[in-house]
């Protein structure tokens, strides 16, 4: 030991024990770093936690009013007491509630793809197409009255309203029987 002290200088032991002391205290102040670390983390995790829990709340609550929605809109289109049609730009039935399927005489899932215009009569089919070329070149509600007749099935006389809606260009068209106010 005292060749140790002879080595070193009365500033070179202060330094040197300085530096050790310091080391310690950084080792218990890294480690209350890493402690407060660890608790911030923790509570950054439980808060995002909180947030994603009410996220999901709010997921639900929104996913229910949707399908709240669906059923009542579905209610309301597929069980009108009207016929809805939507048709492609050649008159294909694209979509159709069960009025429409009703009044022309087959199952909705057979009527789709099929083209309106078969279901019009004969003398009706003029009226009908200009009516469906209006709708398509003035680009707003057109109406007509037309028969819908076809293979025999009895006919019906029927006011029919459509537009042409969206960048699908298809026809949105509302169909009413009025056979029963022409007598």
């Amino acid at each position: 030991m005292n060749r140790e002290k002879r080595n070193f200088t009365d500033d070179q032991m202060l330094r040197r024990n300085a530096e050790e002391l310091l080391k310690k205290k950084q080792d218990k102040l890294n480690k209350l770093v890493v402690e407060t670390d660890s608790v911030k983390l923790l509570h950054e995790l439980q808060v995002h936690q909180i947030e994603l829990e009410m996220q999901n709340e709010e997921l639900i609550a929104a996913n229910e009013a949707a399908e709240t929605a669906l059923r009542k809109y579905t209610m309301l289109y597929d069980f009108a007491p009207m016929g809805y049609f939507t048709l492609d730009p050649e008159g294909n039935i694209y979509e159709l509630n069960f009025t429409g399927a009703e009044m022309l005489g087959d199952k909705r899932y057979s009527l789709v793809n099929s083209n309106f215009k078969l279901f019009i009569s004969e003398d009706s089919r003029p009226v009908f197409d200009k009516f469906f070329s209006k709708i398509y070149s003035k680009k707003g509600k057109e109406a007509c009255e037309v028969v819908l007749g076809y293979n025999g099935n009895p006919a019906s006389t029927v006011y029919m309203e459509g537009v042409v809606t969206g960048d699908d260009k298809n026809c949105l068209l509302s169909v009413v029987d009025i056979s029963g106010f022409r007598k």
